[in-house]
Formats: C-alpha cells, sequence, structure tokens
C-alpha cells in the first residue's frame, strides 16, 4: 500500500463482528491501508480526515458469492464497472460473477477477459466461475482445466441445471480434483415447463402457470445424492423452500460435502406479494409461501444456510416493464439493497443480529473460497462500510448505480443506510 494512502479516523462507532451480538464502542484509525488502532479515545494524527460515526455500526465489508453482471455480450443490461459500482453502493467489496453471459464463460480465455476487464474498470474484488458444460448446454463438459488455472473459484451452469446426472457427476469428480465446488441453480425444467411463479393460491387467482416447489427438490435431492457418492463439495444457490432446505440440513448431519445460499428476497417477499402483476417480483426460483419465508429465516438463524447472496440479475426496463408478467425475464437487483433491507426487516426488529449478517453476508462468503474474512481489528484489512442505523434509504432511480433498477424496493424508503465503504484503506463511498 502506497504511503500516499489517506489516514482516517473513524470516531464514535459500534463496531460489528461475527462473534458476538454485542456491538463494541470504538474508534477506527486507518493508516497506510490497514487498521493501525482500534479503541476509545484515539488522538487524532497530524492531517487525518475525521469521520463522525455517531449513532453508526461499523462491520467489515460484504462479499457476494451470486452475482449477473451481463458483461460479455448483454451490456444493455449491465456492464461489469457498473455492477461493480452498484455494488459499492451496497457496501459489497467483492462478488463472484456467474458464467451465462453472450457468450458463456467456458474457457480459460473467456475467464481471463473478464477478469481483464475488471482490473480496469473495478474498484472491488471481482472473481468469475466457470460453466460445468460447454455453452451451458448441458452435453459435454467445458474445459474445467483451463478455467481452474485461471482461477475460478467454481463451477456453475447457473440458470440451466445439468440435464445429465452422468454427466454431472463426472463434473462433480473433475472439480474434487481440482478442489472447486459445483454450484447448483436446482430444477426440474420439464416440471417448471413456462412456469412464471410459484405453483399455488397466486398462481390460480393471476392465472398465471406455475413452478411448483418439487421441480426445485428434486434436483436439489438428487445433486447432494452425486456429491455424496463423489466425495465432491456441491453448493445449493438461492433455496427457497423449507422442504428443500430440511434435505439440506439432514445431509450435512451425513457428512456430505453441501453447502447454500439463501438470497434476501426470499426472506423478506413471498407469493402473496405479487399484485398488479408486477414483474419485479418475477425471478427464478420463484417467491413461494410465507410459511417458507418463516422457515428459511429459521434455518439461517440456525446455521442451515453457509451465505447470503443476492443473486443480483439486472434487466433493462425495456425487457422488465415492457413485458407481460409471462413474458419479462426472471431476476431482481440487489447488490444496492441487501444490507439496508436486512436491516430494516431483521436487524432492528430484533429477530436476528449484527453478528449473523457479519457472519453470513461477509466472512463465510470468503470462507467458501478460500479466503480470509476481514474482520474490524487492529492489523487487519481496512475493508469495512459504516452503517448509520438513524438515516433512511430511498431506492429511487437516481440513487441506484446499476444500470438497471428491477427491484421491489423501487421508490422504497427503509431504515438505515450505508454512510461510507472503505476498502484497502480508500474510501469509495462517503455519504
Amino acid at each position: 500500500m502506497s504511503d500516499s494512502t489517506p489516514t482516517l479516523l473513524f470516531r464514535g462507532g459500534e463496531i460489528a463482528s461475527e462473534e458476538s451480538p454485542f456491538l463494541q464502542t470504538a474508534d477506527v484509525l486507518v493508516e497506510k491501508g490497514r487498521i493501525s488502532r482500534v479503541g476509545v479515545g484515539i488522538p487524532v494524527p497530524a492531517g487525518a480526515d475525521v469521520i463522525d460515526c455517531s449513532g453508526c455500526v461499523i462491520l467489515p465489508a460484504m462479499f457476494d458469492v451470486h452475482v449477473h453482471a451481463r458483461e460479455p455480450g448483454q451490456e444493455h443490461k449491465e456492464t461489469i464497472k457498473t455492477c461493480s459500482e452498484a455494488a459499492v453502493n451496497g457496501g459489497v467489496t467483492g462478488m463472484i460473477l456467474m458464467p451465462n453471459t453472450v457468450p458463456a464463460i467456458d474457457s480459460g480465455g473467456l475467464v481471463q477477459t473478464v477478469l481483464d476487464i475488471a482490473a480496469a474498470k473495478s474498484r472491488i474484488q471481482v472473481l468469475q466461475t466457470g460453466c460445468i458444460t460447454k455453452g451451458r448446454a448441458g452435453e459435454e463438459l467445458a474445459a474445467i482445466a483451463g478455467m481452474a488455472a485461471k482461477g475460478v473459484p467454481m463451477l456453475t451452469d447457473d440458470g440451466a441445471p445439468v440435464p445429465d446426472p452422468r454427466l454431472l457427476r463426472r463434473a462433480m469428480e473433475y472439480a474434487k480434483d481440482f478442489g472447486l465446488p459445483c454450484a447448483s441453480h436446482c430444477e426440474v425444467a420439464s416440471l417448471s415447463g413456462k412456469g412464471a411463479i410459484n405453483e399455488g393460491p397466486a398462481s390460480y387467482r393471476l392465472g398465471l402457470p406455475g413452478i411448483p416447489a418439487i421441480s426445485e427438490e428434486i434436483c436439489l435431492d438428487r445433486d447432494i445424492r452425486i456429491a455424496q457418492y463423489t466425495g465432491a463439495h456441491v453448493h445449493i444457490q438461492h433455496v427457497t423452500t423449507a422442504r428443500g432446505m430440511e434435505t439440506i440440513r439432514r445431509a450435512k448431519e451425513d457428512g456430505v460435502r453441501v453447502t447454500c445460499e439463501v438470497a434476501p428476497h426470499h426472506l423478506i417477499f413471498n407469493e402473496d406479494d405479487i399484485v398488479d402483476y408486477d414483474t419485479n417480483y418475477k425471478m427464478n426460483p420463484p417467491l413461494r409461501t410465507a410459511e417458507d419465508n418463516a422457515r428459511l429465516l429459521q434455518g439461517l438463524i440456525d446455521g442451515v444456510f453457509d451465505v447470503i447472496a443476492t443473486d443480483h440479475a439486472p434487466h433493462s426496463e425495456a425487457e422488465k416493464r415492457h413485458n407481460d408478467f409471462g413474458s419479462a425475464p426472471f431476476g431482481i437487483t440487489g447488490l444496492e439493497t441487501a444490507v439496508v433491507s436486512l436491516y430494516h426487516h431483521f436487524i432492528q426488529s430484533g429477530r436476528f443480529g449484527w453478528d449473523l449478517l457479519v457472519r453470513r453476508y461477509s466472512a463465510e462468503p470468503r470462507r467458501l473460497i478460500g479466503q480470509a474474512p476481514v474482520p474490524v481489528v487492529e492489523g487487519g484489512a481496512a475493508e469495512f462500510i459504516v452503517f448509520a442505523t438513524g438515516r433512511t434509504t430511498t431506492f429511487t432511480r437516481e440513487f441506484m448505480r446499476s444500470k438497471s433498477q428491477n427491484t421491489p424496493f423501487i421508490d422504497r424508503t427503509l431504515d438505515g443506510q450505508i454512510t461510507c465503504v472503505v476498502r484497502d484503506g480508500e474510501v469509495l463511498l462517503r455519504r
């Protein structure tokens, strides 16, 4: 780190950590890009920039393992640059990109292309996943060795589950040899059909084709059993059903190498929120039931879910808003709304604490891919956010940094605001 990095003193905040539900009142001094002191009443060094953190929580910056940046090929929806700026706006300083771009990221050369763009355009850490099969077509294995050599953190055909269990078995065996998890979007295509929302009372009321919960649950069970047989590590993406979660819980108890994620929108919203055919609520897997909300939340508290991940999936207004519900693409944005919405709905009401947020959206996502967490401690990396609990955030189009604003939170005001984001001692955002 350059000696020219500014000296920063964050005065009077409360520090959150994954180890304790209690907050530690302290100042944080950042010098030469690292945290040099944590304590009460730290003297102000000459020339330091003093940032008042009264009424604020200082917590490690977030890391998102499930993000769609759309580049290459769909830059009208999002670019790596706009995606990374959206991440900063939401307190995220590291993200893993999915490979369902155009073309799909199925070779070492394409992985390197994305990493080169990120190095030039992003102010945060960007990692790129690789496909399991060529072109995500589900017919033959992608160039796994070449992608592993370029440092992919996991393999996935995200959005297109591998239909052939024999091919998935081979993929898991190869992935195990390279120490890589296989991440699974769990869905049986023939069961989902042309479904648009969860199959149930809401789909009947709205007259829309439904996606049954068993579509996710059957595929989830299959992929876990293949992982158990091969000894591979399977990561189950965006779990939405309580029954699926319980399958994962039992598999973990049986010693299967399975990890899993839950998205904030599957904790907060359910099928009853879909009114007036608002396409901002259309996602895959779909919003399920209120009971699923409650049980997934308890699973997060219990530790069944290893990580929180947004499945940030931007789409242009023309694609989302100018199509009917059945024709509109699946997906919502999430990088900018995750921390504030989780605070608004769960932390401030005491449903869970800051320690859970830090553990599941900062520390464990990094550990999942072999990186060290970034706790706010003396000698540690200066990679943290400042969150003002007494302020509010209104998610207007002007506020958002993503190229797309397809989110149920658009124009809503929620409690809490991210006021500062720091990475490597550099202030990336300050309000």
